[in-house]
């Protein structure tokens, strides 16, 4: 028996409020009867919530399957509707008993958020019809052709009131001060519903009309074409349980991401039988398909859910508000449901994810997916994205470049990409150009090489060798393998430990020194050595990305602010590459805030610039350990003294002046959650992360792009001598430690609907 936390109560009611507008107008854009978008909300509360081995996730009427179940409504009927939900629950139930929830996880997320984003394009398209008091047609070329005229006969009081609910969607979050602080618990789906519904008292508005709960009729099998009726099923069963299992894995990186008691980690088979269970007594009920989403799943963490109970909750107080509230929900304007979803539609396409897939050369596989969804349908959708994946990497796997160069020493021929039988005609020119008797360096920069290509690569070398010639094969580092160990062979991180790869050796000091002398020439042959080592084994691997970089311009997601120190490498701490991060470095990871003299420009400038014309959509600020910044501003080094270095620490003393008030206790604000903070400049530090974060908050540009939701902040503390990096939690003022396991915010992206 699970043990019942308070906090359990007051999330199940956070996601009950937000459950009922969402249920009702995603039942509004089906054009199912509105009470089936209750039926769904209480059977995925209470028998998904107890039956799913997601504890956390909360499902009910499906975002993802809004147009698929509209086509059936519109095709077949309600009742066949409900039949068609009866038979992908128990196709559900099979694939759970199949144990194959993980299989569903290997579709391309490129896949994925096509297919979601072309769902909320339909969705915001056909929802806009209601907004302006008309009807949603049948696709969505007919929603857009149909708009002008829709716009001729819109009477300006059913937009207007639209318009309300989606100013209250947008500004809710944005409530500064007392007000925001006290209004701030209150769900902005609510919010927005209820103002928009006192706004249109008394107006002739078309409202809610939920029937009088009868016994649900059974529901009919659909007549056609069986094919027809299988491609639905089908259609029903895949969004559904991929939106499920998504939405699951999201829900367990969210959890993880917050302090204090956490819920078992999801078992997948486990919450597709559960899934399948709801959606078997959804359709026997007369309720809309049913699927755990990131939205209410996201909401019952955030609102402190620690069990199942919460989602079983919420489940509960839906079936006593249809029940004995069904006179409120009946004064809601369809307007304002419709600008709900609507709403929901529009956030379904994420630019984040553009980004992400273009990133990742996914682009064409997005696109097709999209455009599919749009104009055929989500199942036919899928298809296409999943043909246009499967020719991308089998272009990909058979997609391989070889060149030849001349070399004052040797030719060299290098093999880009996968080594196929394809590619064998093209490798036998390429060794055609290389002389008899020559020198030659085979570089293979490819992860996989076929029996084909592995014999005539081995042949050649043999004939080559015995004609006098010298043949040295490389491997995908771009390294020869006849290159003695003492030479460079380093791994990513290795090419700056202690520098061995390109420190020129350097005679041991005599007398009392402090060790190796450290002279001007040496240090500037070490600078020269790493160069050459960065043309000799890392430019020819990185110049065609780079190549890339330079004709599209920069697009990094991340504005990064740290230490001028030269033990903090960025790029090894984040593992990121060229155009990555947009990284400001100065003496303190300080953000002087508006106002200061105009000497602090520069970052001001800085971030100004990645805000506003690089659209950055996270800035992180991070401090690390022994930093000569905090331990100057502690000892009040050189007090009152005029050098740049000494102006420029000032706008570190907020943060000497907030670690004052905050005392020196190990509790409270700037903790660590392993152990306890070592010292003072340890402290200082962590609070230093937090204050610029403040600064940077004061900024204009920030705080808008926070308010929009389009930007966030994060803190990050590096121990240089563990090389363990922490991650603040602003709401607890905890730097909590990275683990090599933890999972990444992509997850989530790729499940929010």
């Amino acid at each position: 028996m699970q043990r019942f936390h308070r906090s359990d109560l007051s999330a199940s009611i956070t996601v009950f409020l937000i459950a009922v507008p969402l249920s009702l107008g995603l039942a509004l854009a089906t054009g199912a009867p509105l009470q089936s978008g209750l039926v769904a909300a209480v059977v995925g509360g209470i028998v998904a919530g107890s039956l799913g081995g997601a504890p956390l996730q909360v499902s009910g009427a499906a975002t993802s399957l809004v147009v698929v179940t509209a086509d059936l409504v519109h095709r077949y009927g309600w009742r066949a509707t409900c039949a068609v939900t009866v038979l992908a629950g128990l196709a559900q139930l099979l694939l759970g008993v199949l144990r194959v929830a993980r299989a569903a996880l290997a579709v391309s997320p490129a896949i994925v958020h096509g297919m979601l984003a072309g769902i909320g394009t339909v969705i915001a398209v056909g929802q806009l019809h209601v907004v302006l008091g008309g009807s949603p047609q049948s696709s969505t070329i007919a929603n857009v052709t149909a708009l002008p005229g829709q716009l001729a006969v819109t009477d300006p009081t059913t937009p207007a009131i639209g318009a309300i609910t989606v100013a209250v969607l947008l500004g809710w979050r944005r409530l500064r001060g007392r007000a925001g602080r006290l209004l701030g618990v209150i769900p902005a789906p609510l919010a927005a519903v209820v103002l928009a519904t006192a706004v249109s008292a008394g107006l002739s508005l078309p409202r809610v009309d939920l029937p009088a709960w009868t016994a649900p009729v059974l529901p009919a099998m659909p007549t056609g074409p069986v094919l027809g009726i299988v491609a639905a099923v089908l259609t029903v069963t895949l969004v559904a349980s991929m939106e499920s299992l998504l939405s699951a894995v999201a829900i367990d990186t969210l959890q993880a991401r917050r302090p204090g008691p956490h819920a078992p980690p999801a078992r997948l088979d486990r919450e597709l039988l559960g899934q399948g269970t709801a959606n078997v007594v959804s359709g026997l009920l007369g309720g809309l398909p049913v699927a755990g989403g990131a939205i209410r799943g996201s909401a019952n963490v955030e609102a402190g859910a620690v069990t199942r109970r919460a989602t079983v909750l919420h489940g509960v107080w839906v079936l006593l508000c249809a029940g004995l509230a069904a006179w409120a929900l009946e004064l809601i304007p369809l307007a304002a449901l419709a600008a709900l979803v609507m709403l929901v539609g529009v956030r379904m396409v994420s630019f984040a994810h553009i980004r992400h897939v273009r990133r990742h050369r996914e682009f064409p596989v997005y696109a097709a997916t999209l455009g599919a969804v749009v104009l055929f349908g989500v199942l036919q959708g899928v298809v296409v994205g999943v043909v246009v994946a499967l020719f991308l990497a089998l272009r990909r796997l058979t997609h391989t470049r070889v060149t030849v160069t001349e070399e004052p020493e040797c030719h060299r021929v290098r093999v880009t990409g996968q080594l196929t039988f394809l590619a064998v005609p093209r490798l036998t020119r390429a060794f055609a150009q290389v002389p008899d008797g020559g020198n030659a360096v085979v570089e293979l920069d490819g992860s996989f090489m076929d029996h084909a290509a592995y014999e005539a690569l081995n042949a050649w070398c043999v004939r080559h060798r015995s004609r006098g010639g010298h043949a040295t094969l490389g491997d995908a580092a771009g390294r020869t393998v006849s290159e003695p160990v003492s030479a460079h062979a380093c791994r990513p991180w290795t090419p700056w430990r202690n520098h061995h790869c390109t420190r020129p050796a350097v005679a041991p000091a005599t007398g009392g020194g402090r060790g190796p002398s450290r002279s001007h020439g040496h240090d500037h042959g070490q600078l020269l050595g790493g160069v050459s080592a960065f043309q000799r084994n890392t430019a020819p691997l990185v110049r065609e990305e780079l190549a890339r970089l330079a004709h599209e311009g920069q697009s990094p997601g991340q504005l990064f602010l740290t230490c001028a120190d030269s033990r903090l490498v960025t790029s090894m701490i984040t593992s990121s590459g060229p155009g990555d991060l947009f990284t400001v470095r100065n003496v303190g990871n300080l953000m002087p805030p508006p106002g200061s003299d105009s000497s602090c420009d520069s970052v001001a400038a800085a971030v100004e610039y990645a805000v506003e014309v690089l659209q950055v959509s996270n800035i992180t600020v991070c401090g690390h350990s022994g930093c000569g910044a905090m331990q100057a501003l502690l000892s009040d080094h050189e007090p009152g003294a005029q050098t740049p270095l000494a102006r420029w620490l000032r706008h570190g003393r907020p943060s000497l002046a907030r670690l004052g008030r905050i005392g020196r206790l190990d509790r409270g604000e700037a903790a660590l959650a392993d152990r306890p903070v070592a010292d003072d400049l340890e402290r200082l530090s962590l609070v230093n992360v937090m204050q610029q974060l403040d600064h940077l908050m004061a900024h204009p540009c920030v705080a808008r792009r926070v308010g929009e939701g389009t930007l966030h902040l994060h803190g990050m503390y590096f121990h240089v001598g563990e090389a363990q990096a922490y991650i603040l939690d602003r709401t607890t003022s905890v730097f909590s430690a990275v683990r090599p396991d933890t999972a990444p915010e992509t997850t989530l992206e790729a499940a929010k609907v």
